[in-house]
């Protein structure tokens, strides 16, 4: 998309809303989804059901959204296995902030309910009625759908035998056995039932199958967790359950295989968009073609992931001197660069985030700007300033960064801060994080059979 229609684009947008015209509805689960595509919104979004009637100020929500940040990240380096099995959850925590909602129909007759997206999860899981717990009043009614059944005490995920998934990538050379099982079932009116944490709460659930509606597409006998209790008063789950896009074998990508060939592409919009303004799309079909493509690799230790191989980052026009150790991909540790869509900042190795931050604050005007901190964030200025571009490099393709990608403003415009941090320390292998803030405005293409993700600018907030 050329600058000019960019900008016949936004003040396409801007000038009715100036005007108090044509302002969007906030009708979200009347919102119509087509083909394989379906609308994201940001859940602070303007028309999101879930914002707060007493919202936090800026600083409070910046902290909060960082502390968030750090349990995921946590999470997200916690994924390691000597072999390539991807269990449920296996006691571990199963962190997502609920940045992203996407809607699906689950049922028959269709109930609709607004999932937070998760490309770093294997698994889907809704609150069902009568949850004890639950944040949200709004529940998947199993007792109202003729194709609902709980998965039987005698299925393999129950017993946690193996059921192996092979699945061959064209451009990868070895087949990957997966483990499909729930950790700690248990029987209860012979329906398969587990428990799982979610942060500092815990998560009783069945293991349950149901048609899923995403867009146009029916997805059958759809295996996902049908949570009946919340506990722990801590971590909060995604208000109306959770998609998981991950690699592993209970994550849509592989139920839906078939369907979707393992392809998939986001373009997520800003906090500030109205209604649902980005989108998902499903399959190889309707895929962009202006894309540039990076191999997609695969970890065994982190198998669930989607791994890049991050070369360099330039800062204006610099290429920031950075110790090739702390960004490269490893598959004996599990370190290297993800793409993931439920961190909200993008976190990088100590010693290359300090190296990027020490360029971008050489390069921001004027450069008597005085520097303060804000939680997590170390590189804050009052009053306005002109800060460079920062820019990931990867075989193949760059990904660029202005900065609406990179500044948080507060709300009265004063202080702004750069939205990346220092990746936790405490771990095996670091995992340096592309988060949300940092993809939004691009699409970015998962094509898991030719072993590619594709990126591109796009507007879509």
């Amino acid at each position: 998309m050329t600058t000019l229609a960019i900008f016949i684009q936004l003040l396409l947008f801007i000038i009715p809303l100036a005007l108090g015209l044509n302002h969007p509805t906030c009708d979200l689960t009347n919102t119509q989804d087509q083909g394989s595509t379906l609308k994201i919104f940001h859940i602070d979004s303007p028309c999101s059901p879930f914002k707060s009637s007493s919202p936090l100020s800026w600083e409070a929500r910046v902290l909060k959204t960082l502390a968030q940040d750090q349990a995921r990240l946590q999470y997200l380096t916690s994924l390691v296995a000597g072999r390539s099995v991807v269990p449920v959850a296996s006691g571990r925590q199963m962190l997502q902030s609920a940045t992203y909602i996407v809607k699906a129909k689950i049922g028959t007759p269709a109930q609709t309910l607004l999932l937070a997206m998760d490309t770093s999860s294997d698994v889907a899981w809704l609150p069902c009625s009568g949850c004890v717990g639950c944040p949200s009043t709004t529940a998947f009614s199993p007792a109202k759908s003729t194709t609902y059944k709980n998965v039987s005490c005698n299925a393999p995920q129950c017993k946690q035998n193996t059921l192996h998934n092979s699945v061959r990538h064209t451009s990868l050379t070895h087949v990957n056995t997966f483990v499909l099982q729930v950790p700690n079932p248990t029987c209860g009116s012979s329906a398969c039932s587990f428990n799982l944490t979610y942060g500092s709460s815990s998560i009783a659930a069945n293991l349950s199958q149901d048609t899923i509606r995403l867009a146009a597409d029916p997805v059958e006998a759809f295996t996902f967790g049908c949570v009946n209790k919340v506990a722990g008063g801590g971590t909060i789950p995604p208000p109306q359950g959770l998609l998981g896009l991950g690699r592993g074998p209970l994550s849509l990508m592989t139920q839906a295989q078939s369907l979707y060939q393992s392809t998939f592409s986001y373009c997520l919009p800003s906090f500030r968009s109205l209604a649902f303004s980005g989108s998902l799309r499903l399959g190889p079909t309707s895929q962009p073609l202006r894309l540039k493509y990076t191999p997609l690799l695969r970890n065994p230790r982190r198998s669930s992931l989607y791994y890049v191989n991050l070369l360099a980052i330039r800062v204006g026009n610099k290429v920031v001197d950075l110790p090739q150790e702390a960004i490269a991909f490893n598959p004996t540790t599990g370190a290297g660069t993800i793409f993931d869509s439920g961190t909200v900042y993008t976190r990088l190795a100590k010693t290359v985030y300090e190296a990027v931050r020490d360029e971008f604050r050489r390069r921001v005007k004027p450069r008597n700007a005085v520097v303060t901190s804000l939680g997590g964030f170390d590189t804050c200025y009052s009053g306005q300033v002109t800060v460079p571009a920062i820019t990931f490099m990867f075989k193949g393709v760059n990904m660029t960064m202005p900065a609406d990608n990179l500044m948080l403003h507060s709300t009265a415009g004063s202080t702004s801060c750069l939205a990346i941090a220092v990746a936790p320390e405490n771990v095996n292998s670091v995992v340096n994080v592309i988060a949300s803030m940092q993809q939004q405005n691009h699409r970015v293409l998962i094509d898991v059979p030719n072993g590619r993700i594709g990126l591109a600018r796009e507007l879509c907030s």
